[in-house]
């Protein structure tokens, strides 16, 4: 039913005889103007917001110029199109102070640094600590390990653009 069998008939289109073709348009584009229209778009949003923010009573003539007086600050502002290569550089711990991030370790540092010890103390590691009469795997040890703070290890966080902050894990509260 669905299949159809190739030399059953051709659909065969017609144009109607009173088809007319159109003309071609030709599009002209002036090389020196250079308009971002995205921009445009962005800033004419902007307006309709502000104004609608403003409530059903139009804007005052003093709203009204520091609206047109925010647009054109926006629009003068430098558009960059281009993202110059950035050689990622280290920010110090000043003052055992932690400036990437927040100043304890995430859930996902712990669980990084409590699986890479338990593996390594699974895998015969001496622990740091006399091991707890309630430990009963590696990953107890670790726990307890990162408790007192005696696990030899840095932390390094990364920011986007890739500069990075290594951090010793006593400057964690």
């Amino acid at each position: 039913m669905y299949l159809s069998d190739a030399n059953e008939a051709e659909l065969i289109v017609e144009e109607p005889e009173e088809y007319v073709e159109a003309p071609e348009t030709e599009e002209i584009f002036d090389g020196d103007v250079e308009v971002n229209t995205g921009l445009n778009k962005a800033l004419d949003t902007y307006r309709k917001l502000i104004e609608k923010n403003e409530g059903l009573e139009p804007l005052t003539e003093k709203q009204q110029e520091a609206l047109e007086k925010r647009i054109k600050e926006i629009e003068t502002r430098e558009v960059v199109e281009t993202i110059e290569e950035h050689e990622p550089i280290e920010v110090p711990c000043e003052k055992n102070k932690i400036t990437i991030g927040p100043p304890t370790l995430t859930r996902f540092e712990k669980a990084r640094i409590m699986g890479a010890r338990a593996l390594q103390l699974s895998l015969g590691a001496p622990p740091f600590i006399p091991i707890p009469k309630t430990a009963r795997i590696s990953l107890d040890i670790a726990m307890e390990e990162l408790e007192q703070r005696v696990i030899p290890i840095t932390i390094r966080r990364v920011l986007p653009n890739g500069d990075y902050q290594n951090i010793p894990i006593d400057y964690f509260d």
